[in-house]
């Protein structure tokens, strides 16, 4: 009877072992899973910035962006993303935002959502977070659900001020967040941050111009910090925004990129991490302004121009993606 025991033991053991190696496997191919509740860059509000990025095999997520969430979190449940009700995906699996700059389109989903919201953090640089502060979660404008600003303060959401080239832990998940600063139409800023978990992570950037156009060196110095974990094949996937297609004037960019101006960034890239690393390496495509038929033009202009081979990700709200 004891030896049966012992060995009904090793097999459980067995089959654990190979059940841990097995998601310990599938997290090392793909360790993050996005949901995007809002891909736009304007036009339509229920479909604007905003993506739930986690570690892959757990429901923990932190919102880089808030313009569209309840909307994004319903078309999930329609799509079978999700289970439940949308109440609760907010409050339980959503642990936090990472927002990039306070414009509309980028923080109205948080703003509106924040009554039925549960407590977490906004995390950001002062320069969103004060704009956040004394323009939308004031008592002129709407209530204030943080802890700092108009009185009384409900304390729902608490301010992460983040310097540049700062790491700090993302409470409620595994993951870590670095900021770094963007140009978004000099002087006006913007914030890339770079979620990692363990070796594995995965950059998004807000609204960005390009070097050339801003007359300042943040994508320059932002591509130096990734490219070493692009050559190493830690950095997963770069989510960045092309909002207009080529033909639009340099001087109505605001601070945007285009086809064009990506790919001359993506050039700027490979000098630093060689064109071989680029090769396949996915750049997701965010905040594309549906005008007309500028989100074709868009995804036309970009394969046309795409000599580096970069896998070109186009993300659809309530598609999960998995890198």
């Amino acid at each position: 009877m004891q030896q049966i025991i012992k060995n009904l033991f090793r097999m459980v053991l067995f089959v654990l072992f190979l059940a841990t190696g097995a998601q310990a496997q599938n997290n090392t191919g793909n360790p993050f899973k996005v949901i995007p509740l809002g891909v736009l860059g304007g036009a339509d509000e229920s479909n604007l910035s905003c993506y739930m990025i986690g570690v892959n095999g757990t429901n923990n997520y932190v919102c880089m962006d808030g313009g569209t969430v309840y909307a994004g979190i319903a078309k999930g449940i329609s799509n079978g993303v999700f289970t439940g009700n949308a109440a609760d995906v907010l409050k339980q699996q959503i642990k936090g935002f990472c927002i990039s700059h306070a414009h509309l389109d980028h923080v109205a989903g948080l703003i509106i959502n924040s009554p039925d919201d549960s407590s977490k953090n906004i995390y950001g640089m002062p320069y969103c977070l004060d704009i956040l502060k004394s323009h939308y979660f004031t008592w002129k404008n709407w209530a204030n659900f943080t802890d700092d600003g108009d009185k009384p303060a409900l304390k729902k959401y608490h301010y992460v001020p983040m310097a540049a080239d700062s790491t700090i832990a993302v409470s409620g998940t595994n993951m870590n967040v670095t900021a770094f600063p963007l140009s978004h139409g000099n002087p006006y800023q913007s914030t890339a941050f770079l979620l990692q978990y363990q070796h594995n992570a995965i950059l998004y950037l807000g609204d960005t111009g390009a070097d050339s156009i801003e007359k300042a060196p943040n994508l320059s110095l932002l591509w130096q910090k990734v490219a070493p974990l692009i050559i190493s094949h830690q950095l997963k996937a770069i989510f960045i925004e092309v909002s207009f297609a080529n033909e639009q004037p340099t001087n109505k960019l605001f601070g945007h990129l285009t086809p064009a101006l990506l790919m001359q960034e993506m050039q700027s890239l490979s000098t630093i991490t060689g064109k071989a690393a680029l090769n396949n390496f996915p750049i997701v495509i965010t905040h594309m302004k549906p005008v007309g038929n500028a989100e074709q033009r868009i995804q036309e202009q970009l394969l046309q121009s795409n000599t580096l081979a970069l896998q070109l990700v186009f993300p659809q709200q309530a598609v999960p993606l998995e890198f």
